[in-house]
C-alpha cells in the first residue's frame, strides 16, 4: 500500500516526527497567546474573598470551624497544584458549595494565594 503512494516507511516516520513538532508548535504558540492574561495574584483582593465566602467554615485565619472543614492555616490541602484547587473550589465538596459562576478563575486563584500566606 505505501509502494502505490510513494511513500516508504522512513518517508510515514519523517512524517509522524514533522506532525509531532507541528503539534508541540501549536501548543506553544497557544500558550504564548494566552500569556497576555498571566497575572500575578493579590492576596489582598484574596482575603477580602475569603473573608466574604470562606471564613464561615474555614475561619477567619484559616482554622476550621465547621467539622471536616481543612484546617488552611496548617496547610491541609492547600500544597496542591493551582488548577487542582481552582478545579475544587469550582465545583465543590461535600458541605463546601460550587463557587463557578459566583467567583471567577482569577478571584479564585487570588484566594487560593491569600490561603497560602496563612501558615
Amino acid at each position: 500500500m505505501l509502494s502505490k503512494l510513494g511513500m516508504n516507511s522512513g518517508t510515514l516516520n519523517r512524517l509522524g516526527l514533522l506532525a509531532k513538532i507541528a503539534a508541540t508548535l501549536a501548543v506553544a504558540a497557544l500558550a504564548l497567546g494566552s500569556s497576555a492574561n498571566l497575572y500575578a495574584a493579590d492576596t489582598f483582593k484574596g482575603q477580602k474573598i475569603y473573608a466574604t465566602n470562606c471564613a464561615i467554615c474555614h475561619g477567619q485565619a484559616g482554622r476550621s470551624v465547621m467539622p471536616g472543614a481543612p484546617n488552611l492555616n496548617r496547610g491541609e490541602g492547600v500544597m496542591k497544584p493551582d488548577f487542582t484547587l481552582l478545579a475544587a473550589i469550582r465545583s465543590g465538596k461535600n458541605a463546601m458549595p460550587a463557587f463557578q459562576g459566583i467567583l471567577t478563575d482569577r478571584d479564585i486563584m487570588d484566594v487560593i494565594a491569600y490561603v497560602r500566606t496563612l501558615h
